[in-house]
């Protein structure tokens, strides 16, 4: 829990800064209660969900249905940008939101996957144009 506490912490502070650095370069903060990422205030947060395997898959997922995840999860106006399966861990996903929101993301978290899952949570930017430029340019 420490350590998941101590990512959340990063995260809200790297979208502080985000924030802070938009509004120096001109641009205003996201208002609260915006459910709507733009380029000023988004942020990528990829979540890890990682599945108890002391106990059986029906078991988890009757938990996960008792304690509302899938009506829950994602928050209205979150985008999932990427939600996988990965075997032997769970599953993964990626989501776009406004920085303002992660509170309402991570209680969401903990209030319906926590149990079933052990989350872990790390924020994350879009470095596939990047890639792709440095690979097309190494040619």
């Amino acid at each position: 829990m420490r350590r998941t506490l101590a990512r959340i912490a990063i995260v809200a502070a790297i979208a502080g800064c985000m924030i802070r650095t938009a509004g120096a370069q001109g641009v205003s903060a996201p208002q609260a209660g915006s459910a709507t990422a733009t380029l000023e205030n988004a942020v990528l947060l990829t979540v890890f969900l990682r599945h108890d395997q002391s106990r059986p898959l029906s078991e988890l997922n009757a938990q996960l249905a008792k304690q509302g995840f899938y009506k829950q999860f994602p928050p209205p106006g979150v985008e999932v940008v990427s939600w996988n399966v990965v075997m032997g861990v769970g599953q993964i996903v990626t989501l776009r939101f406004p920085a303002n929101r992660i509170r309402e993301v991570n209680r969401v978290l903990e209030d319906t996957a926590w149990g079933p899952y052990r989350t872990e949570f790390y924020p994350t930017y879009d470095y596939k144009s990047v890639g792709i430029t440095e690979h097309e340019k190494a040619q």
